[in-house]
């Protein structure tokens, strides 16, 4: 066993980066280490294979991961390059600022995005979700956590929707904050892509693009009329490669982030040490208790409902009368960091806190705790 210990530090609770391990900081402070090493190899294939037991996908389903040094944001990237064609319908179910991002993303790619809005705080309707399938859209895409809005999808109910009203089409789930934090049955579920990072709910430092795609969205990027409109980002290229790895054959496209990689090993492992579904009931009681204390000093939430607020994070309105600067600051000063707003409509309204990773699943740190007493401290509510 390592006596190594991570530096003193701010808390860091954001919807994230997120507070890591010292056992994932010391894996990505692995020695210099060939891609193609022997010694590597199995380290990526393992991750692989972990990252569908974390989506809950059986291999035999077909479903394939893929790890390439990037942002939760090339993800979206993933989706435009790889299975979207020019002229294509897209439906984008919006439920804050990322929604608008993904649209936008798409709309780059030549994509004709419809988008079924939220009100602030609030999901989309099914009838109009119903409605906008009427299209036969070939990709329907639900942000599974705005972070702008701590919202909640209900991830499973939409997929439904769409495999009654519109069964051909392509159900994209951007979980960049959600994997981990929230339950997802990729299989069960009937998902063709999950995007997300390694940053939030996996606990691993940033710097890896995660995506798991079914077999059907492999198969659609690989029947495309018209070639990928990206180099990095193809999985023309990038696929071979993560089936060689699963196979343990070494295999170059682009170089992979070795170091995150041996990270996110660590991370899943430890993980999966026990069922998954512990994670997500952890991340259920940590989010329990920091809305209950919350609500118990009188604050409110973005999310209209606690039914519809995330687990990995929580959107806090301010108290009348108090705006950011009254308390962001004054947190920091005890050494916790949190998140100012960034839905343009409310951004002056709210702050956020993260609790995801370690966070949520070992309380012994006591990490919730220092939050909600520095919270209620800034505001006198102590």
């Amino acid at each position: 066993m390592s006596d190594f210990k991570q530096a003193d530090h701010k808390l860091l609770v954001i919807p994230g980066p997120i507070e890591f391990s010292d056992q994932v900081l010391l894996s990505n402070a692995t020695p210099g280490t060939a891609h193609t090493s022997p010694a590597f190899i199995p380290v990526f294939g393992e991750s692989l294979k972990l990252l569908r037991k974390v989506l809950l996908s059986k291999e035999e389903s077909g479903s394939q991961p893929i790890l390439i040094a990037g942002s939760g944001t090339l993800g979206w990237d993933a989706v435009g390059v790889n299975l979207i064609e020019r002229g294509d319908k897209a439906v984008v179910l919006n439920t804050g600022y990322f929604g608008d991002s993904f649209a936008e993303c798409l709309e780059i790619y030549g994509a004709e995005v419809t988008q079924v809005k939220a009100e602030v705080g609030n999901i989309p309707e099914d009838s109009a979700v119903i409605k906008a399938l009427e299209s036969k859209p070939k990709v329907i895409t639900i942000t599974h956590v705005d972070t702008s809005t701590g919202v909640l999808s209900p991830a499973k109910h939409f997929a439904e929707l769409v495999k009654k009203h519109s069964p051909e089409t392509l159900i994209v789930l951007d979980a960049v904050c959600s994997v981990a934090s929230e339950e997802i049955q990729f299989d069960d579920w009937g998902l063709d892509v999950v995007i997300s990072a390694t940053q939030k709910g996996l606990g691993v430092p940033p710097g890896l693009s995660v995506v798991l795609a079914s077999k059907r969205a492999v198969e659609v990027s690989e029947n495309r009329k018209t070639p990928p409109q990206g180099y990095y980002i193809s999985w023309k290229k990038w696929i071979p490669i993560m089936r060689n790895y699963e196979a343990g054959k070494p295999s170059y496209f682009a170089t992979p982030p070795v170091q995150l990689i041996y990270a996110l090993n660590t991370g899943l492992k430890a993980m999966l040490e026990k069922p998954i579904q512990e994670t997500f009931e952890a991340h259920k009681a940590a989010s329990k208790y920091v809305k209950d204390q919350l609500t118990e000093i009188g604050l409110g939430f973005v999310p209209k409902s606690r039914d519809i607020a995330a687990n990995g994070m929580t959107a806090v309105r301010f108290p009348q009368g108090v705006t950011a600067p009254d308390v962001l600051p004054k947190l920091a000063e005890k050494n916790i960091v949190v998140a100012a707003g960034l839905h343009k409509a409310i951004v002056t309204e709210y702050f956020r806190i993260g609790h995801m990773g370690v966070t949520a699943t070992n309380r012994q740190r006591g990490d919730l705790e220092k939050v909600i007493n520095g919270v209620k401290d800034v505001l006198g509510k102590n």
